[in-house]
């Protein structure tokens, strides 16, 4: 007959005696008694908790807030610092409205709303008359500066295979943009001289 190891019915013998472990290893089994736990006293409900409030006075709201579903309220504190705006906004908020937390359909649209958003910016930035700088805002220069080529090679990185896209990826919308740019000149030119 052939030793089965773990899978039997048996308990395994206890290598050590809990004494033991407690004695060799300095905080071995604080969890196995409450009393030993550093968190026990956490986990005892005080009565006064020095809170001068029975529920946290609730930020006001400047505009409609997003809420998942799942939730009964809007939570009493939240961040304003990027409020929803534009086709990424409503992106967001019909994201919020429609499909909860466990769903897929929820996130993707988030990522889609991110790039949408992304997006936006540099449209607003060339309205505002001071576009972004793809050389300096994409980190393109320390590739250069910064030892990038070296840090690369003979790294055994994981994000090798698609390194020969990040150009493409970077580069592509603004060499887009340039050409559509281009073209766009090129027929306004030819249109006035016909």
């Amino acid at each position: 007959m052939t030793d089965t190891g773990p899978y039997t019915a048996q308990k395994p013998p206890i290598a050590e005696s809990p004494e033991r472990l407690r004695e060799r290893i300095p905080g071995w089994g604080a969890d196995l008694d409450p009393i030993n736990r550093p968190s026990a006293t956490r986990l005892q409900w005080q009565e006064d908790t020095g809170a001068h409030w029975e529920f946290p006075e609730r930020q006001p709201e400047k505009w409609p807030r997003e809420r998942s579903v799942e939730h009964k309220m809007l939570t009493p504190v939240f961040g304003t610092a990027c409020p929803p705006r534009w086709l990424s906004g409503a992106i967001r908020r019909y994201s919020y409205a429609r499909y909860s937390e466990g769903r897929s359909a929820r996130w993707l649209l988030f990522v889609l709303a991110d790039r949408i958003d992304a997006f936006e910016n540099h449209v607003e930035s060339f309205l505002r008359l001071r576009p972004d700088n793809p050389i300096t805002e994409t980190g393109v220069k320390s590739e250069f500066t910064h030892h990038g080529l070296r840090s690369r090679l003979g790294q055994h990185r994981a994000d090798l295979k698609h390194q020969p896209l990040d150009p493409i990826i970077v580069a592509g919308p603004w060499a887009a943009a340039a050409g559509g740019a281009y073209v766009g000149a090129r027929r306004l030119v030819d249109s006035l001289r016909g």
